[in-house]
């Protein structure tokens, strides 16, 4: 790092020369402005109120205009605003103004009259009524800037004495039902005694307040009924009494509950004004379709609106995405209808039919796929797969599904022997959108019901001259989504079988040269627990900041363990004539996205930590079951299967790969994002990890206390087309750092990933 420096000192003095001289604005300012740098605002705190802490903050934020962004004292922004108002600007200019250009804020667009007024009224909204402001004002005529100060001298802020409901004598006289539940809401108010007056704090009360009385039934009522009046004649303690009380002319409907009377389902909602279509009640819920396209039995337990009850908004929203949930249907459509029809036993209940319209997907589909897959081991070639699902197969919701595909890759390179592979697979499942399980557990689920996976698929795949691997697959297993941002997926069942056939002698060598190696290939029957915990905030534009966490424990060979027999002349066991591996295995895998500007500049942070340990019945973690590091999801800047274990160093050949992988992997990457143009973004990334082992198998393959050392670390940048969220990626990576080196930046062997979506 210190030789490029070095070779190129002069060229960067010049550059950054270049850019103090270019971004230097004085000489862009009008004679009669001067540059807005903003202002600040002091509070001097005459009677030592608690929690004002954020109150400076807040009225900071009404000054206005916005100054100018700097950046290491100059203003780049600023620049090329007015670079690109001359008329002989050229492209570079105007493209560059579009990106970073900024209006330029003056002195004179600076109202100090109308600031101080909104600091009084902020102010005011916050407690504080008796108050003093003063403003100053500072030029710097060499600069052409201009600042403005604001100091906000505050007394004692007054504090809630009482907060009650007042009914007013129509509404007494009327004795309407809402001013019960309005006392009854009172128990769970977020504004309590001794609160400072807080306009912020009344219209939250008002939002809970609202959807209090709608989960208690009132449909038609609106948060705008309700007022606040606050009393701050008092006395000289500065506290205020709080009332509540609703507007006049509110409707009478709005003041009374609504009973659901009778709920409507048309499965199909093409047949939703069939007059010969077939009615059908399950527990007091109609089913209405021409013909049986849904089991009334199976889809009545995702609905929770009920007949008899009060009208529920939450009930509909979870009755909706439950529906939304089994995969069938692209539309989920509430309504309610309002009777004219008052109940006999009462004039303060209405009542409410329900009716839910289902539109169904289509039933079966089929999708093929043609890829190119290249490597950054030098294998290209194409892939093809066909998806077949076939939804609501059973008519409760069941979805079946089925990919087979075949691939061929060959190497091509002028250091490989120009090898090749082939590999095919067939692979099928069927989601029931319920428990399978002893008992009715699904009444205990609210938010969504928990799917049922079971999935069957076999793969195959020969590498010329050197092996063919069948492998099988099975699991049984249950999904559930807790709320909008954790899932839960838990197979209690899950078996793999692998089976290594047609060695050659060239791969036995291989095998032969690496024990550690050696044992992962052996042909082993593999069955345990996989459970996994998702945390997903990425779906939430409203956030800033949202975070992804994923934990995943493998757990296999303990249940196959208490029916192993042992193998004459052999220590380990067998299970079903097959020895069988046991191991544990957990990792997790966190990212953080915060969203600098609303236009795409993101910073995304992630850490990957994972470890696996075989013990009992085998000697070291099988094959499929290790980790790897390096390529498009990993460190960018090496080679899928590129780095470690540790600071073991293959031999340069094209079956490097299968030594690198281990029982530990720890990662890093840091990346910024930012848009370019229309669907083209960019970005700027930092990446560091590697792979371990837990034994010394491997020279120098070791998991040790300087780890840290051992890191494989490399930058690079990237561009993507990004169209709806369908991401094409190309990176660009060079090493810093390898395993086995000191820092030593390689920007002459870049590495080129390409893939699909984003790294994370």
């Amino acid at each position: 790092m210190q030789s490029i420096l070095s070779k190129y000192h002069i060229l960067l003095t010049v550059l950054i020369v270049s850019m103090l001289y270019a971004c230097g604005v004085k000489k862009y300012i009008p004679e009669d402005e001067l540059l807005f740098r903003g202002g600040k605002v002091t509070i001097i705190d005459t009677s030592g109120n608690e929690d004002i802490g954020g109150l400076e903050s807040e009225l900071q934020s009404l000054l206005y205009p916005e100054p100018n962004n700097k950046i290491l004292g100059l203003y780049p922004g600023l620049v090329y605003h007015y670079k690109a108002q001359k008329e002989d600007t050229n492209f570079i200019v105007r493209f560059i103004n579009k990106k970073i250009g900024e209006e330029p804020s003056y002195f004179s667009d600076v109202n100090i009259e109308k600031t101080q007024e909104l600091l009084e009224n902020r102010l005011k909204n916050s407690g504080f009524f008796n108050t003093e402001i003063s403003t100053s004002i500072e030029k710097d005529s060499s600069s052409k800037t201009a600042e403005t100060n604001y100091t906000v001298i505050i007394g004692k802020a007054y504090s809630l004495a009482d907060y009650s409901i007042v009914i007013d004598s129509l509404s007494k006289n009327d004795s309407v039902p809402v001013y019960i539940e309005l006392e009854r809401s009172l128990s769970e108010t977020i504004i309590k005694k001794g609160i400072r007056y807080d306009l912020d704090a009344f219209k939250a009360e008002r939002e809970r307040i609202d959807q209090y009385l709608k989960d208690k039934g009132y449909y038609n009522f609106n948060s705008t009924f309700i007022l606040f009046q606050a009393d701050t004649n008092l006395n000289a303690n500065k506290t205020f009494n709080l009332y509540l009380t609703l507007k006049e002319g509110v409707p009478f409907k709005s003041k009374v509950p609504y009973v659901i009377n009778q709920v409507k389902v048309f499965p199909d909602a093409t047949d939703t004004f069939s007059i010969n279509s077939d009615a059908t009640s399950i527990n007091g819920i109609v089913f209405q379709q021409s013909y049986e396209y849904f089991k009334p039995f199976r889809l009545r337990p995702f609905i929770l609106i009920e007949p008899g009850e009060r009208y529920n908004p939450l009930k509909s929203k979870y009755t909706s995405q439950r529906i939304s949930s089994i995969g069938n249907y692209k539309f989920v459509n509430i309504n309610y209808q309002e009777l004219d029809s008052l109940d006999s036993d009462s004039t303060y209940l209405r009542h409410l039919n329900a009716n839910i319209s289902l539109s169904p997907l289509n039933k079966r589909s089929l999708r093929a796929e043609l890829q190119g897959v290249t490597k950054s081991n030098d294998f290209t070639g194409p892939e093809l797969s066909l998806t077949f699902i076939n939804r609501n197969i059973f008519k409760g919701g069941e979805s079946f599904s089925a990919r087979g595909n075949i691939g061929y890759e060959k190497q091509f390179g002028r250091n490989t022997s120009g090898s090749s592979s082939l590999r095919m697979g067939l692979n099928a499942s069927l989601i029931y959108p319920r428990l399978i399980f002893p008992g009715n557990l699904d009444i205990y689920f609210t938010y969504a019901i928990p799917k049922t996976r079971i999935s069957t698929g076999y793969d195959f795949m020969r590498r010329t001259e050197l092996y063919t691997i069948n492998s099988y697959s099975a699991s049984f297993g249950y999904i559930w989504n807790a709320n909008k941002w954790v899932t839960h997926e838990i197979d209690p069942i899950k078996i793999n079988y692998v089976r290594i056939g047609n060695r050659s002698a060239q791969f036995d060598s291989i095998l032969d040269g690496n024990p550690f190696l050696k044992r992962s290939f052996e042909q082993q029957f593999i069955a345990g627990l996989n459970y996994t915990f998702t945390y997903n905030e990425l779906n939430n534009p409203n956030r800033k900041g949202r975070l992804y966490a994923r934990f995943n424990f493998d757990l296999a060979g303990n249940a196959v363990s208490m029916f192993g027999k042992t193998r004459e002349g052999d220590s380990s066991e067998v299970f079903l004539g097959l020895p069988y591996a046991q191991y544990i295995k957990g990792d997790i895998d966190l990212s953080y996205h915060y969203k600098i500007t609303k236009s795409g500049h993101t910073l995304v942070g992630r850490l990957f930590g994972g470890a696996g340990y075989a013990y009992g019945n085998s000697k070291s973690m099988p094959y499929v079951k290790q980790y790897f590091s390096g390529g498009s999801y990993s460190v960018r800047a090496f080679q899928i299967r590129g780095l470690g274990p540790g600071v073991y160093n293959p031999d340069n050949n094209e079956d490097n790969y299968l030594d690198r992988s281990g029982d530990v992997r720890l990662e890093g990457n840091f990346e910024y994002r930012f848009p370019l143009i229309s669907v083209l973004k960019g970005a700027v990334f930092f990446d560091a990890g590697n792979v371990w082992n837990l034994n010394n198998s491997l020279e120098g393959g070791a998991f040790t206390s300087d780890f840290y050392k051992q890191l494989g670390i490399g930058t690079g940048f990237g561009l993507r087309v990004d169209v709806s969220g369908f991401v094409i990626r190309f990176d660009f990576a060079a090493p810093l750092k390898t395993p086995e080196a000191d820092w030593d930046f390689d920007y002459e062997n870049p590495v080129f990933n390409f893939a699909i979506g984003y790294p994370f």
